[in-house]
């Protein structure tokens, strides 16, 4: 099997190269492209070195898996073109919605692979991604009515310069100098943002309308979510606060003994100091951590949750990975 990534010089492309290496994803050809500016770096991977290719001549008939994680103009512009020759899965938000394209997490909905229509996968939402994996063994047995989700996403989630953006924030309001954000609607350092992407008509935001939407897509329809976005001044891993309403009555250890079982998950869920996952603890791990597991005081089918997990990793180059092995899996 020959593979290729997209973006192989950015945050995701480069984790996506970890984590091929670390489960010793098999290949036969790997090709990394990148966009005009990147073409000529040398990338260092398996004792080997790959010098990365221009996205705009490569013959995609050479690759049979496409990894995709450039962004939603780099989708739009090439993907159906890569899907003509190979399967793509495809990071972005441009291809989510799409009636015809399974938009997949393998922990949650590995069946949706034998649909598809275009040779596209779409690569959830990293917000997203963390948060089903902990509902979907709650609904199974539940059955999920409500969703409340306030996160508290990194700023890794929109890219490289707003990670440097945060490192230039903090030194200069250490120093007392003048901040002149870039990345950022306000200033980041030793502050929180509610409000990541654009906003819509309805006054929730572009993020939090991929949480509601994409939840539906893929674990339920009939659940209700309403979702609040948060940027915070962390490097790495997102953050989140639900309040989860069951249709059915449940029991807290049922709760905690399902999570404990479930693919994907680990729960950190000692009532003392510290007993309880941060971001800071979860970056450069593979888990969902869950933490702060506890019944709602004011409504007897209702639990909160606290989900930590690495947005880069679990939520995006790891969930890749997966959805090619599961792919692969359904051609065997």
């Amino acid at each position: 099997m020959n593979i290729c990534i997209v973006g192989a010089t950015g945050n995701v492309g480069r984790k996506i190269l970890d984590v091929i290496d670390k489960k010793n994803f098999s290949f036969n050809q790997l090709y990394l492209l990148a966009s005009e500016k990147s073409v000529g770096k040398k990338i260092l991977f398996k004792k080997k070195e790959y010098v990365v290719s221009n996205l705009e001549e490569f013959d995609f008939s050479k690759c049979d898996i496409a990894f995709f994680s450039a962004g939603g103009k780099i989708a739009e512009k090439f993907v159906e073109k890569a899907a003509r020759h190979s399967i793509v899965i495809d990071n972005s938000s441009f291809f989510r919605m799409d009636p015809d394209v399974p938009l997949i997490v393998p922990q949650v909905n590995p069946h949706d692979l034998n649909n598809i229509k275009k040779n596209i996968i779409a690569n959830a939402n990293c917000s997203t991604i963390q948060m089903v994996i902990a509902l979907k063994p709650l609904h199974e047995i539940f059955k999920i009515k409500r969703i409340v989700v306030s996160t508290y996403q990194s700023v890794s989630g929109a890219g490289k310069d707003p990670m440097d953006e945060l490192i230039d924030q903090t030194k200069f309001a250490l120093e007392n100098k003048k901040i002149n954000s870039k990345n950022f609607t306000k200033q980041i350092a030793f502050n929180a943002i509610p409000h990541i992407d654009d906003f819509s008509n309805d006054g929730y935001t572009k993020e939090e309308m991929k949480m509601i939407n994409e939840t539906k897509k893929i674990l339920d329809k009939s659940i209700d979510v309403t979702a609040t976005c948060v940027r915070v001044p962390v490097l790495v891993s997102h953050a989140e606060s639900l309040n989860i309403e069951f249709e059915k009555e449940f029991t807290l250890e049922k709760i905690i003994n399902l999570l404990e079982n479930a693919d994907g998950c680990k729960v950190v869920n000692d009532q003392r100091d510290g007993g309880y996952m941060t971001q800071l603890e979860a970056a450069g791990k593979d888990e969902t951590f869950i933490s702060r597991i506890r019944k709602d005081n004011t409504n007897e089918k209702a639990i909160n949750l606290w989900i930590v997990s690495d947005n880069l990793l679990r939520g995006a180059a790891l969930n890749a990975v997966e959805i090619a092995e599961a792919y692969i899996k359904t051609k065997q």
